[in-house]
């Protein structure tokens, strides 16, 4: 009798709803972590909200606000009706993707030098990379300058060569001269990453083509570059993000009639004094970034970076 009793209590007991006994405890312990590291999250996150979410805020407010007050899309209207912001548009669309495209034909190369191609140095070089990505745009740009300027070196050479007033490289001052700069200033951007994919490769299948016969351009194309691939998607991607956003090189150059979403933003503000306008053109072109930059955190993510 005593034993079917306590066979029915521990019955009993095993069946017990979770939230009993010790539970409670537990449930209670884990809820003061929760609100512990919530108490920790709170200034990184006031902050952020304060210097960062509360100012862009304010430019989505403004470009809601026409100079004649009131809330009205018309800056809308009448921004995207212009001719400046679609030329603008586009050309910040051609030069992202054109600069992006350079780079990864370029970053491809020589990044297949460095890995590849055993030369005296080839450590220092890839060592540099990690330096050079510190480098503001507008060093690279003013270095450009010093070379192919209307006064740089080139044209300095052909006129003491010449004797003629002027030399004839003027490109620097046109869109090709944006390209070039972007070009030079973002391909170690998608050097980094590369050289990181190149180092994980096995040179055992390298080796193992050789052997075989293969010529060095179709490893480069059946060997490496399918292992490439995800660093490429990754190392384009992030590129094509600050191409869209640049703004230093464009003003350094000078390049007459090239203007971007950033030189149109800050002309409308700077300028012109048209703020909603200019808020309007912000509003896009974060857009723009954040898109892209869901699509490289994606790729980076899938690339294992």
């Amino acid at each position: 009798m005593s034993s079917a009793v306590s066979g029915e209590v521990a019955e009993r007991q095993s069946v017990r709803p979770p939230g009993t006994g010790k539970d409670p405890e537990t449930r209670e312990t884990r809820g003061a972590r929760r609100d512990r590291r919530l108490l920790w999250a709170l200034p990184p996150v006031a902050a952020l909200a304060l210097f960062f979410l509360y100012p862009l805020a304010l430019v989505v407010k403004q470009s809601f606000s026409p100079d004649t007050g009131g809330t009205s899309i018309e800056p809308y209207t009448e921004v995207f009706a212009s001719e400046a912001f679609r030329e603008a548009l586009t050309t910040t669309v051609w030069l992202a993707v054109g600069s992006t495209a350079g780079c990864l034909v370029l970053g491809f190369a020589l990044a297949l030098v460095i890995a590849f191609v055993p030369f005296p140095g080839s450590r220092a070089v890839a060592r540099f990379i990690d330096v050079f990505l510190s480098f503001p745009s507008f060093l690279i740009t003013l270095a450009l300058l010093f070379i192919y300027g209307t006064v740089g070196m080139v044209n300095g050479a052909w006129t003491d060569v010449t004797g003629a007033a002027s030399g004839p490289v003027r490109f620097l001052t046109t869109p090709w001269g944006v390209l070039l700069a972007e070009i030079t200033y973002f391909t170690p951007f998608v050097m980094r990453p590369l050289l990181a994919a190149f180092s994980q490769l096995d040179t055992a299948q390298i080796e193992v083509a050789s052997s075989l016969g293969a010529r060095p351009a179709r490893i480069v194309r059946r060997v490496i570059l399918p292992e490439a691939l995800s660093a490429l998607a990754a190392g384009g991607s992030l590129v094509l993000v600050l191409c869209l956003n640049e703004f230093g090189i464009v003003l350094f150059t000078g390049a007459k009639g090239v203007t971007t979403l950033p030189t149109l933003v800050y002309s409308k503000a700077i300028l012109e004094s048209d703020y909603p306008a200019a808020c309007v053109v912000a509003v896009v072109n974060v857009a723009l970034s954040v898109g892209l930059y869901a699509v490289y955190r994606m790729v980076a993510c899938r690339a294992g970076a």
